[in-house]
């Protein structure tokens, strides 16, 4: 681009990667794997792949991104040279394709916000089932995936500074804010106490050695805190020289995480005061559109209102991750054929809502994307990133950090979990995750 946006502050960059980062996958994705996984093993799993191999790959992550200048598709090859650019290619297909189903769920998350504030809860489970069936099929569910990308599309149209940013300003401050205020009122619940137990702080030690439970945290931990779809790259190429990335990447690891701790402290309470422990363990959307309307539904008029509360948030935290996937696509389009935003933000929106309809329509299809898009081909990413600026380029990693005054200490910290942890980890999540998913597919 002749004249490359800007965020408008550091501020800016780190609420909207924050934002990317904390959406649906924190408030129900990490609930339901946590209760799959042994609770404290999988959040051992989850807590320990974030700090030594996510951590240091968003840095790198952001280093591709700020020192060329370039979108998600050609900031691989204006790097290392044309041989990276299927790089390129598997960003834009990995946002485009998490976005096809990631709007659908925003849809749902819409409908079931709306049906709370104006029909209320329902009074059972036979009634939340009824109701989920009717969500996940036909013209409503087209309806509120078309219109969640359109608000998405309306936000990223309006620029970095005038759309993403501002969203993010208001918006991850009003969702800590919210998501807080729930975590105090699910602490008085009768049930409290042996959800934290139950679900954060049961321990089985076997858990750690079961693939799924591996897979899971991979994925959680890859697709909460979003790196290797190339959304933090797109934002990274806004922003100046003088950002201390190691410190912002960080910030945005910290808030990601604390978003999927709070939201535990959320749900499970919930669970466990209203006996629906065995819907969250055999379904995750069963936990959002099923368990959580059906338990609150007893408590009356406090109940609807702690549910539109909560979609509410959801909402809220789902459009932030979305307008993120968008801009990597957009963003190609702006560099690779000089087209304007807006002409790419409308481009881009009705080819991901063609691709998002096989998913809408069926919960099969939404499932297989989700693991095929928003777990393997994100882990992937990250791989290849490790590789890029570990191996590759590694002298691109130190130059960009120590330009901005990152330490030495935590350049050749970073540099040595890049290099040498990174990879090796990475490898082995993706390789069990394949395994696991073929099992699960075909065994």
């Amino acid at each position: 681009m002749a004249a490359r946006e800007k965020w408008r502050s550091g501020l800016g960059f780190v609420l909207a990667a924050a934002g990317s980062a904390v959406g649906l996958g924190n408030l129900w994705g990490f609930a339901y794997r946590a209760s799959q996984g042994g609770g404290g093993a999988f959040l051992f799993l989850y807590v320990l792949i974030v700090l030594v191999v996510c951590l240091p790959v968003l840095v790198a992550e952001m280093v591709l991104g700020r020192s060329t200048g370039q979108s998600p598709l050609l900031a691989p090859v204006a790097a290392a040279g044309r041989r990276w650019q299927p790089m390129g290619w598997l960003f834009v297909l990995a946002a485009c394709g998490i976005l096809a189903f990631y709007a659908v769920l925003m849809g749902w998350t819409g409908v079931t916000l709306l049906q709370s504030a104006l029909a209320g809860l329902p009074q059972d489970m036979g009634a939340a089932e009824e109701f989920f069936a009717g969500l996940s099929g036909g013209r409503t569910a087209l309806l509120g995936q078309l219109i969640s990308l359109l608000l998405t599309a309306l936000v990223v149209a309006g620029g970095v500074q005038k759309g993403i940013e501002r969203l993010s300003r208001w918006g991850l401050p009003l969702l800590f804010v919210v998501l807080i205020a729930l975590a105090i009122w699910a602490s008085g619940l009768e049930g409290a106490a042996s959800g934290y137990r139950t679900f954060l702080l049961r321990w089985d030690g076997a858990q750690l050695l079961d693939p799924t439970t591996i897979r899971n945290a991979f994925t959680q931990a890859f697709f909460s805190i979003g790196t290797g779809i190339g959304c933090i790259l797109a934002y990274a190429a806004y922003l100046d020289r003088r950002a201390h990335l190691p410190r912002e990447a960080l910030a945005v690891v910290g808030m990601d995480t604390a978003v999927g701790l709070l939201a535990g402290m959320v749900t499970f309470p919930v669970v466990m005061s209203f006996g629906l422990s065995d819907v969250i363990s055999s379904s995750t959307l069963g936990t959002i559109f099923i368990a959580l309307p059906t338990g609150l539904s007893s408590l009356g008029g406090s109940g609807q209102v702690v549910a539109v509360v909560f979609f509410a948030l959801a909402y809220l935290a789902a459009i932030t991750s979305a307008v993120s996937l968008l801009e990597v696509p957009v963003a190609c389009l702006i560099d690779r054929l000089g087209w304007s935003r807006s002409k790419a933000v409308w481009v881009s929106a009705a080819v991901i809502f063609v691709l998002g309809l096989p998913a809408a329509t069926s919960l099969g299809v939404l499932g297989w994307m989700d693991s095929v898009f928003g777990g393997v081909l994100l882990i992937l990413g990250g791989l290849l990133l490790a590789v890029l600026l570990g191996w590759v380029l590694p002298s691109r990693f130190e130059d960009d950090l120590s330009s901005s005054g990152a330490p030495k200490v935590v350049r050749q910290g970073l540099m040595l979990l890049l290099r040498w942890v990174a990879p090796p980890v990475i490898a082995f999540g993706l390789l069990v995750s394949v395994w696991d998913l073929l099992r699960s597919w075909f065994g």
